[in-house]
């Protein structure tokens, strides 16, 4: 909330994504930042305090800038600081005007401008968020790359794709419309369950089928991190979906194009069977973090 020259800010950050800061209420306040014009705001006075009961972390603090400010440019490092996968929502009002902007590891600053969006920038900040959360840390790459060594053939990993983008269109569909709300912890725990055990059927299973069976379920966790976002944002999910599909489309030929050199060169050192190993074992290391967290 923007009042004149001065600003009151709320935070509410998961707890068990900071069970590894030692002094939160000071690192969450020196990882954002806002200013208009160069000129930072100058930080007057915080709070912040745990909530067990709601799981939760609640920070607020007063700002106050040199002026009244018009637009305010925001600067967010959370992602250094709690996981990489995080993303920020922040919304904003001045003078009955509304704003927001999602800030992440691939895009930590933005401008809240205070204005009505015209339904262009509507549609490319939501298909832009879309494709940002598909990228938007190590995990979502990991899915991908389980994809690419899933795909004994081009003509499979396209199957493969397919049925990963439909298991995460329908996940992030369907589950608003039932009671069940997935915490981020559960849903970050299956989905590396789901990756270790593609994992072992790769080293294991080299010939077997129904792998599309896998990426159908992989790609349904995959969902649970859009149904979380689309919750946050309340972006419209057409949009958001079908830039996070166009961003794994890229992704998944990207890393196949990186993979088949590999592989082409290096075949000596089974590169299929090492990154498999490599996998699974990332897998289950973040299987196991996050069911003690």
């Amino acid at each position: 909330m923007v009042s004149g020259a001065r600003a009151h800010y709320e935070l509410r950050m998961p707890l068990y994504e900071l069970t590894h800061i030692k002094d939160p209420s000071r690192s969450l306040l020196e990882n954002i930042h806002f200013s208009r014009g160069g000129l930072e705001a100058r930080l007057l006075a915080s709070d912040c305090h745990p909530d067990p009961s709601a799981g939760i972390y609640l920070c607020t603090a007063d700002y106050e800038f040199p002026a009244p400010p018009d637009r305010i440019d925001v600067a967010c490092t959370y992602h250094s600081i709690t996981v990489p996968n995080h993303f920020h929502l922040l919304r904003a009002e001045m003078g009955g005007n509304n704003d927001q902007a999602v800030l992440d590891l691939s895009f930590p600053r933005a401008t809240l401008r205070f204005r009505p969006p015209t339904p262009l920038e509507i549609a490319v900040t939501q298909v832009g968020g879309g494709f940002v959360c598909a990228w938007g840390g190590a995990v979502q790459i990991l899915f991908l790359a389980a994809l690419v060594l899933a795909g004994r053939s081009g003509k499979e990993l396209l199957a493969l794709l397919a049925m990963f983008l439909a298991g995460q269109v329908a996940s992030a569909l369907i589950v608003p419309y039932t009671r069940w709300q997935p915490a981020p912890r559960f849903v970050e725990a299956a989905a590396a369950l789901a990756v270790a055990y593609l994992a072992v059927e790769i080293l294991l299973l080299p010939e077997a089928g129904w792998r599309w069976l896998i990426a159908l379920v992989l790609g349904g966790f995959h969902g649970l991190y859009f149904d979380l976002f689309l919750e946050t944002t309340h972006f419209r999910p057409g949009l958001v979906l079908t830039g996070a599909a166009v961003a794994e489309a890229i992704a998944t030929a990207v890393l196949w194009f990186a993979f088949s050199r590999i592989s082409r060169v290096a075949r000596v050192l089974r590169p299929l069977q090492v990154s498999a190993c490599g996998l699974l074992a990332f897998g289950m290391i973040w299987f196991l973090l996050r069911l003690r967290s």
